[in-house]
């Protein structure tokens, strides 16, 4: 997926695996391939396994990346790594991200959260919109 984010706060950091959060939800977000379109646009290719979670209610533990410097986020990006472990320094690649909107604000940690909402999948131009959404979620602790 290729989203922009400020990673002027990233600090690099050696990847470590311990950090990289595994789930079967993951595994079915990575399922999605992406098409290259003669106008030069990123397109989302959902198969079998994730389309049958469309429009229902799905959760997802990961690491909060936020997309404004702010101490509460409502919308923010879910990622497999921390912020920590520098996605676009080229050292450890860019992990599995998906939009997430909450019903509330959250503080920002650097601990993995989980979250449960509807998963919402996009058929836009994934280069300007993230293809994956959780929406109207809510913080499971």
């Amino acid at each position: 997926m290729l989203f922009m984010l400020n990673s002027a706060s990233a600090q690099n950091k050696q990847h470590n695996s311990n950090d990289q959060i595994k789930s079967l939800n993951w595994d079915v977000i990575g399922t999605v391939k992406f098409e290259l379109t003669d106008q030069n646009e990123l397109l989302p290719v959902y198969g079998e396994s994730i389309n049958r979670f469309r429009n229902k209610e799905f959760d997802l533990k990961g690491y909060l990346i936020p997309i404004k410097n702010s101490g509460k986020h409502q919308k923010f990006l879910l990622a497999t790594l921390p912020i920590n472990q520098c996605y676009f320094c080229g050292q450890n690649g860019v992990p599995i991200m998906i939009m997430v909107e909450m019903e509330n604000a959250i503080a920002f940690t650097d601990k993995p959260i989980r979250v449960k909402g509807i998963l919402k999948l996009t058929n836009a131009n994934a280069t300007y919109q993230p293809p994956v959404s959780i929406v109207n979620a809510k913080l499971i602790i």
